[in-house]
């Protein structure tokens, strides 16, 4: 495909990725605001993100059949749909502010970005040079992340401002009510947004992805044939194990420390993201192979835990009374150190996906298909932090990033060039 023809593709793409972020990172501001309106414990908030990740692993296979059939191009229409009627089913949900409804909703928009992410990562591993994949997915990265910084801040503006001002702890029934009904009209907007998008994608003339001569593999074989698919497929469950940890409980966490404007926390973690896919652009492949920039994610990954591990509470307070966290702190406080999880986090997705992809061929829908199920790393991780930190302290659940960093390590030194079980 020529750069030309390959422009128009990359925007309409581009557009997904911005959508992914915006459904995604949203979860970040979401957790804390339904564990105040739906009275939850912080485990059993972050059910928020086990119904939305675990999507991905139980639709995964079914989404990748459809797409087979329907092709990539349609299943991005199809994936749309879905989301729509995710994001209407949040109406529903906070006019009974029922949290049973809320994670109906959150699995349902999950399952929609299962087959949008499935049929849309593939497109940017060959839509050019596979030597240059993990630069063009960091400029998805970016695209994504940025709705990641946007979407905290928008909410806490529209939604969230005035949080401060209730008694969290003996909310009556009406001002439950009152403040779930906030999420209707921004759930309304997002699903006519995702409608425009559905006729955006149909009628536009995104070429078919056509992988037949890149074949290297047995058509007949099991895609778990395949340890380099499998094996990162288990890198992107720690990965995004991490990342949702490190974005979607960084709003809980301030909220224990009572840092203020708790619900935009998300954001920081978002903007070092950015910053990381940018350092992808300007030095993979030139000055970076794929297989260093995963090792130096995990090896800073590793030293951010430790970090977040090892320094004072007590610093956040400090930061927070002299920084009113309208930026980053300059103290090294446990908060600051969970933001720059995103810096180490930034350039594992854009690498994984290449290397684990490399040679499939005609089964590259079914190799995708099972990177996706990796994300259910996102449904499960938190929960281990969440119960680590009921049991001892939210800080120390962020021990969970070590395991994560340390199988994502070896994925880059070996993991990825194992081409057989035996």
């Amino acid at each position: 495909m020529s750069q030309r023809s390959s422009l128009f593709p990359m925007v309409i793409i581009g557009t997904l990725f911005f959508i992914f972020g915006f459904v995604t990172w949203l979860n970040g501001s979401l957790i804390p605001f339904l564990k105040i309106i739906c009275e939850l414990s912080e485990l059993e908030a972050l059910f928020v993100t086990f119904a939305f990740y675990i999507a991905y692993t139980v639709m995964a296979l079914p989404m990748s059949y459809i797409l087979e059939r329907s092709g990539y191009k349609n299943g991005m229409a199809i994936g749309l749909g879905i989301m729509v009627v995710g994001a209407l089913l949040f109406i529903p949900a906070a006019q009974s502010a029922s949290f049973a409804l809320f994670l109906s909703a959150l699995f349902t928009l999950g399952t929609g970005l299962t087959i949008l992410q499935t049929a849309s990562n593939p497109y940017v591993v060959h839509i050019g040079p596979k030597e240059s994949a993990a630069m063009r997915i960091s400029i998805m990265g970016i695209i994504n992340k940025t709705a990641g910084v946007v979407v905290p801040l928008l909410f806490t503006a529209i939604i969230f401002s005035d949080m401060n001002a209730f008694n969290h702890e003996g909310l009556s029934a009406l001002e439950r009510e009152a403040l779930a009904s906030r999420l209707i009209t921004p759930y309304i907007v997002m699903a006519l947004i995702l409608s425009a998008l559905i006729v955006l994608v149909t009628y536009s003339n995104i070429p078919e992805l056509i992988l037949e001569e890149e074949s290297s593999c047995d058509d007949t074989r099991s895609i778990l044939h395949y340890p380099r698919a499998v094996l990162g497929s288990m890198a992107l469950f720690f990965y995004v194990g991490i990342e949702v940890i490190a974005g979607d409980t960084i709003g809980l966490f301030g909220q224990h420390l009572h840092v203020e404007s708790f619900t935009a926390l998300t954001s920081y973690t978002m903007v070092f993201m950015v910053v990381g896919y940018a350092l992808g652009i300007a030095l993979i492949p030139k000055y970076l192979s794929q297989e260093r920039a995963l090792v130096f994610s995990a090896l800073w990954g590793i030293v951010f835990v430790a970090g977040v591990l090892l320094s004072s509470p007590e610093s956040t307070a400090v930061s927070t009374l002299l920084w009113g966290w309208s930026g980053i702190a300059v103290l090294p406080d446990p908060v600051t150190f969970v933001a720059l999880l995103g810096l180490s986090n930034a350039l594992i997705w854009p690498t994984v996906w290449p290397l684990a992809l490399e040679g499939l061929g005609k089964q590259t829908a079914k190799g995708s298909a099972l990177l996706i199920m990796g994300i259910a790393g996102g449904a499960l991780l938190p929960l281990l932090f969440g119960k680590i930190a009921q049991l001892s302290s939210m800080q120390y659940g962020y021990v969970v990033g070590a395991l994560c960093y340390a199988f994502i390590l070896f994925y880059a030194v070996k993991g990825h060039k194992i081409s057989r079980w035996s």
